[in-house]
């Protein structure tokens, strides 16, 4: 793998499972010193381990990405080991509970509101003065193709995604002519601990799944993960502003 990210300094919240190990491990492919931040570290299969086995480098910090003394937390720890931050996926995420409107708790709303769109904008507010610092930086929020459809059964969550697309598209604004680009991806049905717990691993309801999908099949985190990393390349370096689908067609239906 060629080492395109070399000396640089990457973060992934979330990053301890499904999409964000897979970006995780796929920065530090390229050459990227990873901080994997999570509420949770993943002991069966720690993705700092796979990383610093490969010889690169990464470190864990806890956090809960709707606290901002975490997030903060988060930011200095990274600024005190590595010295910088030249990449961001924004990726911790909960799916909430399932409910129509009427019937969604204040709870539900409340929790995922707050990790799913307000942990995204502290993220944010924290990574951009040191990227600005840098004058270069690019930074990718995890949305849904619920941020750009309609989802019965999960207002919470649809509500939170399509915040992510619009704080993206302001942010990529902002920032565009300060060196900073902003996209975000909007991945389909992947295959995750989230989408077993969707579907409790059965097979009926997980085909219902995988018929949403025009390819005929679930996603892999994997195929995510490159596109977030392609994003954060130069080769995408006019990209900025935009809501990614990586859905195997479902929102070109």
């Amino acid at each position: 793998m060629e080492k395109i990210f070399d000396g640089k300094v990457a973060i992934v919240t979330g990053g301890s499972f499904g999409i964000g190990r897979a970006a995780a491990l796929a920065f530090a492919d390229r050459g990227a010193k990873v901080v994997v931040a999570d509420w949770l570290e993943n002991q069966e299969d720690n993705v700092n381990d796979l990383i610093k086995s490969s010889g690169g480098e990464a470190i864990f910090v806890k956090c809960d990405v709707s606290n901002s003394d975490d997030v903060q937390n988060m930011i200095d720890k990274t600024i005190s080991t590595f010295g910088r931050i030249d990449y961001a996926f924004n990726n911790a995420g909960v799916e909430g509970h399932n409910a129509i409107t009427h019937a969604c708790s204040e709870e539900n709303w409340d929790k995922t509101i707050s990790v799913n769109l307000k942990g995204v904008w502290l993220c944010m507010k924290f990574e951009i003065p040191h990227m600005l610092n840098n004058k270069k930086g690019v930074i990718i929020n995890c949305a849904s193709i619920a941020g750009l459809n309609g989802f019965a059964g999960l207002p919470a969550y649809t509500v939170s995604k399509h915040g992510v697309v619009g704080l993206t598209k302001t942010a990529a604004l902002e920032y565009a002519k300060l060196g900073i680009r902003v996209n975000a991806i909007c991945p389909g049905v992947i295959h995750t601990a989230m989408i077993d717990r969707v579907t409790g691993k059965d097979k009926e309801v997980e085909k219902k799944y995988i018929q949403m999908e025009p390819i005929g099949r679930m996603g892999n985190p994997e195929e995510v993960a490159e596109a977030v990393v392609w994003l954060c390349s130069e080769a995408a370096s006019f990209i900025t502003g935009i809501a990614m689908p990586v859905d195997g067609a479902y929102s070109a239906v």
